[in-house]
């Protein structure tokens, strides 16, 4: 690597540094750019070098994170046991084992999803396609084993479920609620969702 690029790419991570800690620490609607480039050390243009937007930057905050996530989850993953919904519950109880190591982060990158400004590059929660996958996945395996509706929308049910997920983490900004918490909540709301996915007795459709 030439010496540009090392340059390069140490700045970058100062950045990404900086930014985790202001973003966890003071939340992504208050922190500027610029507090951004002073706790790196760098200038403004140097981080508008590297990234478009302060949403990229909470975006690749969160996919450095999320790479050590699933990795743990392709590790575990094929060692799941017990029904489509008990599988689901053992996915998302690894969600907030991980994710409540950095709570206000991850607070702050459901919050992107809600920003209208955010540029089409930035990944907030829900565009991460990897999530989607491990969720739609496990629905599939359960339609192979004949625990959920054959004919049932996978996507309608990954969409009911990141909801749910998503939306637990009130209890961690309104309450302080921890994983152990938040899980239990999260098996009860599979548990709903689950009741609409079971396969239908024939003529009950």
């Amino acid at each position: 690597m030439s010496v540009r690029k090392t340059q390069k790419e140490a700045t970058r991570q100062r950045v990404l540094d900086a930014a985790r800690e202001l973003f966890e620490s003071k939340g992504y609607d208050t922190t500027t750019v610029r507090e951004i480039a002073q706790l790196a050390a760098v200038s403004v243009g140097s981080v508008f070098t590297t990234f478009s937007s302060k949403g990229d930057i909470l975006s690749q905050v969160m996919a450095d994170r999320l790479d050590a996530l699933y990795g743990e989850l392709d590790r575990l993953a094929p060692h799941l046991r017990g029904s489509t919904s008990d599988r689901l519950r053992s996915i998302f109880a690894i969600h907030y084992a991980f994710e409540t190591r950095r709570t206000r982060l991850f607070l702050a990158h459901i919050a992107a999803a809600y920003n209208w400004a955010l540029t089409p590059s930035s990944r907030p929660y829900g565009r991460n396609p990897r999530l989607r996958n491990v969720i739609r996945d496990c629905l599939a395996e359960g339609k192979a084993r004949g625990d959920v509706d054959p004919a049932g929308d996978l996507d309608l049910m990954v969409d009911a479920l990141m909801a749910s997920y998503a939306w637990t983490y009130r209890l961690a900004a309104w309450e302080n609620a921890d994983a152990e918490t938040m899980s239990a909540v999260m098996d009860r709301h599979i548990g709903l969702i689950a009741d609409g996915f079971r396969p239908r007795p024939l003529g009950n459709a």
